[in-house]
Parts: C-alpha cells; structure tokens; sequence
C-alpha cells in the first residue's frame, strides 16, 4: 500500500511539472505567426516554414503559400488552399508558407449576432463586445451565410511584383446562402508592420471546396466563438530576401489598399 502511495504521488508530481512546463503551459494562450505583413507586402513570397511545422502552432489560423499562391484557411487541423479558381484544396505538410498566423483554438466568450448587413458593421459589433482592444483574439463563426464575398490572387513569378500590385489582378467570388466558416484574426493596433491591425478573415464553405479572404458578408442569428491570447510568438524567416530587405517604409496605406473591397456600395 505504501509502495503504491507513493507511486501515485511521484506521477502526480510528474504530470505537473508537465503541465507547468513554459511551452505547454503557454501554448493554449498564444498567437504564433511567421514573418511579418510588411515583408509579404514588399514582394516576399517564399517562406522556409513547412505546413507540418506550423500546424506544431496551433488548429486553427490563417495565411498564403510560396510564390503567393492562393488563400490559406487553417481549420480544425487541417490546411487548405483557396486558389485563384475560388477552388479549396487540402493541402500537404511539405508545402511551405512566406506569412501565415496559428492558434490552439479556444472559446472564451460567445457573442450573438442577431443581423449583420456588412463585414464593417460584422467588427464592430465584436469590437464593442470584447473587453479589450490591446490583445489578441481568434473568432470562429459558423453557419448559413445570406451573402459571402471573397478573393484570393494567382501564383507570382520572379522577380515577385509588391502585394498592393498583385491585387489589382485578384479574382473575386460572390456566393449566396453558403454555409461555412468564417475564421478571422483580431489584432491590437500596436502591431502595425508586424501583423494586420484589426481583423483579417478567411472563409471556407462546409464541403471545404471554395472559399477565401474575406471582403464582405451578410447574416442573421449567428454567433461568434471567440477566444483569447495574451501572448504573442513572433519566428522571422531566414530567406536572403527577407534578411536583405529594408522595412523602415510606413506600408499602412497599402494594407488597406489590399484589404478593402473595390465593390461600389
């Protein structure tokens, strides 16, 4: 009895000196993200970073792939590409990624969402739900849409043309009553350079066969899932391109420039 005893006590002891560990401990509180906004805004587009190491990360995220090519939407798990046919195709770990963002998704809060008639009116309704502006958040949202619209952009050739000019040849696709998920990253406004401050969506229909970055969308009587992180875990790229690129350029202006929606209202 006593031998037994102590053995429950000694992998007591162990199982939490393992979930006291930095790594662990953390992980469920972190947003992971590889390379930074302005260097994918200034034409790099190839990333050492392998799907396999960035689903280590997390669940659930968001991104592009080398040369540019197409949409990322990371959900439960598994990576797809949003290509510039609006087609989704899962993709494989060996694939690689010059931008992307990862979380162990988590729902801390629940917010309902009677009627949103646009993707502005969609954030700030959350916005003024959340008890922070100065943290992280990933939203899930899932359901029937009214309207979804979104894009996504060809594969790029060397020598790579910036971001703001790749866009001007984006592909936009217009769905109606869709079912899916809208995955959506919310940023402070302090992380200008380094991410995308405010919120960044992707979107994937419930057969995962299309999809896209986000431009603009219409629902009733749904409700956002929504989880928080406190810490943020920045990997820089080693690429010549990267290490040899000057970021000292304020590229805000062309941020909203690729993520607004050219659609007349």
């Amino acid at each position: 009895m006593k031998f037994t005893n102590k053995l429950s006590s000694a992998l007591i002891l162990f199982a939490i000196f393992i979930f006291c560990l930095p790594g662990l401990s953390a992980a469920g509180n972190t947003i992971y993200q590889y390379s930074i906004i302005d260097s994918l805004l200034a034409g790099n587009y190839d990333g050492e970073l392998t799907i396999a190491d960035l689903k280590e990360h997390g669940d659930t995220g968001l991104g592009t792939f080398n040369r540019l090519d197409g949409e990322m939407v990371f959900l439960d798990g598994v990576v797809y590409k949003v290509d510039a046919r609006g087609e989704a195709i899962k993709m494989d770990d060996n694939e690689r990624t010059p931008f992307a963002a990862a979380a162990l998704f988590k729902t801390d809060k629940i917010i309902k969402l009677d009627s949103v008639k646009s993707l502005e009116e969609l954030n700030s309704k959350i916005s003024n739900a959340l008890g922070s502006e100065n943290i992280f958040y990933v939203i899930r949202i899932d359901g029937k849409f009214r309207k979804m619209r979104t894009r996504s952009v060809p594969a790029q050739e060397k020598p790579y043309p910036p971001l703001k000019e790749v866009v001007k040849n984006q592909s936009i696709f217009g769905f109606k009553e869709i079912e899916g998920t809208m995955i959506g990253i919310k940023s402070p406004s302090y992380v200008k350079g380094i991410g995308v401050p405010g919120f960044h969506w992707h979107f994937i229909n419930k057969e995962r066969t299309s999809g896209g970055h986000v431009l603009n969308c219409i629902f009733k009587n749904m409700a956002a899932k929504v989880g928080t992180y406190s810490q943020f875990k920045l990997q820089l790229p080693e690429t010549r391109s990267f290490l040899d690129s000057r970021f000292e350029k304020d590229r805000q202006k062309e941020l909203k420039e690729v993520e607004k929606d050219s659609e007349k209202k």
